[in-house]
């Protein structure tokens, strides 16, 4: 059945520009839906997301360390994204006085040899000289040699004083690591009114891909990046009328028959993942669909290995309230995945607790993943007050692969 071409006119009310968030969505001149296959065939429950028994999944082994402890009066970590480059790895993340995307919130950024010993963290961008702004982490990007770090800056609150999403001096910055001086320079305004939720990603067709949203949560992609990183075409999307799907943080992913998937956290807090489809490198996608796949209504992570199958790191449990255990589950297709276990995360009695201070959500969230070298390593934030680190080989996933390991009560 095509889907419609009729151009939605964004609305001012809150809930409907929630619902505006989704990418993806039903583009204009957008192509016939897709079928495709469930998410989730886990042994033992017939794909039926309610069978998991997430207190006895498996767990991977891998090492732990923190990259940055929130220390007062900077006790807020979130946002927090990795790179390889330059022999070692690199992590940043938005840092603040208290809960997320308040005045002062700047970036930070550490650097390792192997994933799991940190230097000392430093300021990547400090607080903004500008009243009541603030920088939130949008992550790394490796453009033609550089690493250049991503961060959007915009004002805290609306005119009446209440912190809102965004504001109307919206920008994406990046700047610019010199190895020679060791510091990070002021590069470019990648994109006037725009936030993106992960750096680009490289399509099928060698361009970059990246989701954006203006300071009134109006949605669409921007495609390009090759010439130069401040280079994009926008493709305006929309979503149909009369749904209820509140669609949040879309990931890309690219199949090996160049379809590329999009994936989504649900505000409606239907408790599962969203995905749609792009035959076109992105220019125009399926309506989005609801899966089997269970989802504590927070960001997620896909990754294609260099061995061939996909990862996907979540929240998988939909336990209301918390965002326990951190997740990875493995598809040998990309489509539908057909393992999962616990990453090994430690925890403690007070990562249980009801959300308070800088706590909006118990529990580990918003990870984002790289591979080298054999491993993945995996970053996200403790309660939005630590940065920590997970390194897993890629032969300890061949062993979930082949169903060599065992649940853990």
């Amino acid at each position: 059945m095509p889907l419609s071409t009729k151009i939605i006119t964004p609305l001012r009310s809150p809930r409907l520009l929630c619902a505006l968030l989704g990418l993806w969505l039903q583009a204009v001149g957008g192509r016939a839906a897709e079928t495709l296959p469930p998410m989730l065939d886990l042994p033992g429950t017939r794909g039926d997301p309610d069978k998991i028994a997430f207190n006895t999944l498996p767990t991977l082994r891998g090492a732990h360390a923190i990259v940055s402890h929130g220390n007062a009066p900077w006790v807020f970590r979130n946002h927090s994204y990795l790179a390889w480059f330059d022999g070692r790895y690199w992590a940043m993340w938005s840092h603040g006085l208290r809960q997320e995307d308040f005045p002062q919130q700047h970036v930070q950024y550490a650097t390792s040899p192997d994933g799991l010993v940190w230097a000392e963290s430093k300021p990547l961008v400090g607080p903004s000289p500008d009243q009541d702004f603030r920088y939130i982490a949008r992550g790394f990007w490796v453009h033609q040699g550089q690493l250049l770090a991503l961060a959007s800056h915009d004002e805290s609150y609306d005119e009446t004083g209440k912190k809102k999403l965004f504001g109307p001096s919206l920008e994406l910055r990046s700047y610019r690591w010199d190895p020679a001086t060791r510091s990070w320079q002021p590069h470019l305004v990648l994109a006037k009114d725009t936030i993106n939720n992960f750096p680009p990603a490289s399509l099928p067709d060698g361009k970059w891909a990246m989701t954006r949203r203006d300071h009134n949560l109006k949605v669409s992609m921007l495609i390009g990046g090759v010439e130069a990183p401040n280079q994009w075409t926008d493709i305006p999307l929309t979503m149909p009328p009369g749904s209820t799907f509140r669609p949040d943080e879309p990931t890309l992913s690219v199949l090996p028959d160049g379809r590329v998937l999009g994936y989504f956290r649900d505000n409606s807090h239907s408790k599962r993942l969203f995905r749609a489809v792009s035959l076109d490198n992105g220019r125009s996608w399926s309506e989005p669909a609801k899966t089997n796949f269970p989802d504590a209504t927070s960001k997620s992570f896909p990754l294609r290995t260099s061995r061939g199958y996909y990862v996907l790191i979540s929240n998988a449990n939909p336990a209301p309230e918390q965002r326990i255990p951190l997740c990875l589950s493995v598809s040998e297709d990309g489509l539908t995945y057909t393992r999962m276990a616990r990453l090994p995360v430690p925890t403690a009695p007070q990562d249980f607790l009801p959300r308070t201070g800088t706590r909006k959500a118990a529990g580990f969230q918003y990870p984002h993943a790289i591979e080298h070298d054999g491993n993945l390593l995996i970053i996200y934030s403790r309660d939005m007050k630590t940065a920590e680190s997970i390194l897993v080989s890629l032969d300890e996933i061949d062993r979930l692969r082949k169903n060599n390991l065992t649940g853990n009560p």
